[in-house]
């Protein structure tokens, strides 16, 4: 199996099932509705899981492309960055398809046009732009610093995924209210166009306004945590270090005279 094609299938699964609980819960008539965060979460914990069991031993199963391009910065991926995330891409958008056929029968019977959105692509809880866009950023750098820890120590063969599922959980239970934690600007995008463009009954705008968000905080988040991490674990530093600090840094000074202009 190529990296390519590894990605796309690994990327699917995880999409099938990451997308597939929230539709569960959110939908009307479905059986899991109203079963809350915890479900969901837990639901991308595992579908992450099943998706690193599925191509991790083709492609590293990175099934993001801020972990490819925070793995590239960090000299820890030599592969192409193009193929993976063009991989990653495909396979998002083919899952999110898949989910909207799964559920056929209960887009019409939703009415409430953010619910079915949601299912596809995050949402921020509050509207509040830079503040979003620190928030996918934390989540991300705790996503790409969390697998250079679990990477440098030894389970037992085969327990990594199920590590990494645990991670996902831990992310979406600490840091998940405040924008549904992307964390992944495939499992955003790529669904996002995939709401657009297929025939949802009553599905109302794909918010393309909100949408580079959960593309640019994951990108940024993720290369933060690799060179954090290559900081503080390796006493390795670099241009790329300081000036991914600085911007954070202008992030999260946006961010707080963005609240104080609110109030």
């Amino acid at each position: 199996m190529s990296n390519f094609v590894a990605e796309l299938f690994g990327t699917m699964i995880l999409i099938i099932l990451g997308d597939g609980v929230v539709g569960g819960v959110v939908l009307k008539g479905s059986k899991a509705e109203n079963a809350g965060w915890i479900v969901v979460t837990a639901g991308w914990g595992l579908a992450v899981a099943l998706g690193v069991y599925a191509v991790g031993s083709y492609s590293g199963a990175h099934l993001n492309p801020a972990v490819t391009i925070a793995f590239a910065a960090s000299g820890d991926f030599t592969g192409s960055i193009p193929i993976y995330i063009a991989g990653q891409m495909i396979g998002a958008f083919l899952g999110a398809v898949l989910v909207w056929a799964h559920y056929l029968p209960h887009w019409a019977q939703t009415d409430d046009q953010a619910s079915k959105l949601g299912v596809f692509c995050t949402a921020p809880a509050i509207r509040s732009r830079w503040s979003n866009l620190l928030s996918e950023t934390i989540g991300t750098f705790v996503l790409t610093a969390g697998l250079l820890f679990i990477g440098a120590n030894e389970f037992t063969e085969g327990l990594n995924p199920i590590i990494v599922g645990a991670l996902i959980f831990a992310i979406g239970m600490s840091l998940g209210g405040p924008t549904g934690y992307a964390i992944n600007p495939a499992r955003d995008l790529a669904p996002r166009l995939a709401h657009y463009l297929l025939p949802i009954a009553g599905k109302g705008d794909s918010d393309w306004k909100y949408a580079p968000i959960p593309v640019i905080g994951p990108l940024l988040g993720g290369v933060l945590g690799a060179v954090v991490y290559q900081w503080l674990f390796l006493n390795k530093t670099s241009f790329l270090l300081w000036s991914v600090l600085a911007v954070f840094i202008a992030v999260v000074l946006l961010a707080v005279s963005e609240q104080k202009n609110k109030t």
